[in-house]
């Protein structure tokens, strides 16, 4: 914690921005009277336009002209770039897709904005941790500790990637990556299949007061009891402009709770907020997902901590109830809070 340094955040490139993690760190950014920003995003025929509505900004492009846009100069210099433009299925299995548009897009970002002096912080995921078997430490020291680690789809697989390559090319000490866990929060209904269960459960529950889970496939958990870290949106927003913000940070942090929840916890949380009785059914799960589904995950946060970060992360019980009451059940969005 010694020597901590500040970086005025100043005019900011958020790609991704209109997309679940992104327009929450431009709800962030606002919240602390940031309204220099640019966001790049892929609006497509989504709802995501729909985060964008409260959010205030100076201006906005689709991602496919950013590089060029860029390059041109036509969007003028930032300060700061915070790159969470990506396709984040997890079920993606097009590698070639995954290459192009998480691992080369990432890398000319980068590329622009090491060159153009903007502070760089990009979304790197948790998914590169595969089954956990090798720890779910960010703490690099040598390729040797990224080549262990064994991501179980091509999605985590893309991100490991550019974590490699910036490790190698020395890029990681000139800038952030952000290993996000689960995350859950408003902003995220647009995401489909990839939605947190949180979401999906909250329409289960209000058709048919009940929430369904997959069933255990693994001797060591019984059913609903593997264990994820769970992480609240507003608490990921908060650690990652911290880390933003903080000059003397470098390298891959962890973004999670540090605290591992069952299933079953999370489902005993909704009822809760819903004010349902319990009434949890197990399901098969998809075969497809059987060899590759992560049971247990949990974020070591202390390399996040040492940079001064000291805020507690809010209580599964408290983030689900903020999440329901204050924007499931009324359809808002962040931003939307004061309407």
């Amino acid at each position: 914690m010694h020597n901590v340094k500040h970086h005025d955040l100043g005019r900011v490139l958020v790609t991704g921005g209109a997309g679940f993690i992104g327009s929450g760190l431009v709800w962030g950014l606002n919240a602390k009277g940031v309204e220099q920003i640019v966001i790049a995003d892929q609006l497509g025929t989504s709802d995501k336009w729909r985060n964008l509505a409260p959010l205030r900004f100076e201006d906005y492009i689709e991602s496919p002209q950013l590089l060029d846009a860029l390059d041109r100069g036509a969007l003028g210099r930032f300060d700061t770039v915070l790159h969470m433009g990506a396709c984040s299925s997890t079920l993606e299995r097009d590698a070639s897709f995954l290459a192009q548009n998480n691992f080369e897009f990432t890398k000319r970002v980068a590329q622009w904005s090491l060159a153009n002096d903007a502070r760089f912080v990009y979304a790197s995921s948790g998914a590169t941790y595969g089954d956990g078997a090798q720890g779910m430490s960010d703490d690099v020291r040598s390729a040797r500790d990224l080549s262990r680690l064994r991501p179980l789809n091509a999605y985590g697989y893309s991100k490991q990637l550019f974590d490699q390559y910036a490790l190698h090319n020395g890029l990681l000490s000139r800038m952030v990556g952000l290993k996000f866990f689960n995350v859950f929060g408003p902003n995220e209904d647009h995401k489909g299949p990839m939605r947190s269960l949180v979401h999906k459960a909250y329409g289960q529950i209000s058709a048919t007061n009940a929430v369904q889970l997959f069933r255990s496939y693994h001797t060591d958990y019984a059913d609903g009891e593997s264990r994820r870290d769970f992480v609240y949106v507003k608490d990921v927003v908060n650690m990652s402009l911290h880390l933003a913000m903080t000059t003397t940070a470098h390298g891959l942090y962890n973004i999670g709770s540090g605290i591992a929840h069952t299933w079953n916890d999370l489902a005993r949380a909704l009822f809760s907020a819903t004010r349902r009785e319990i009434n949890i059914e197990y399901v098969e799960m998809p075969e497809s997902m059987r060899d590759r589904y992560q049971y247990f995950t949990r974020a070591d946060i202390s390399r996040l901590r040492a940079t001064g970060y000291v805020a507690e992360p809010t209580s599964l019980d408290d983030a689900v109830a903020d999440y329901v009451r204050g924007y499931l059940m009324g359809d808002k969005r962040l931003g939307d809070e004061s309407v």
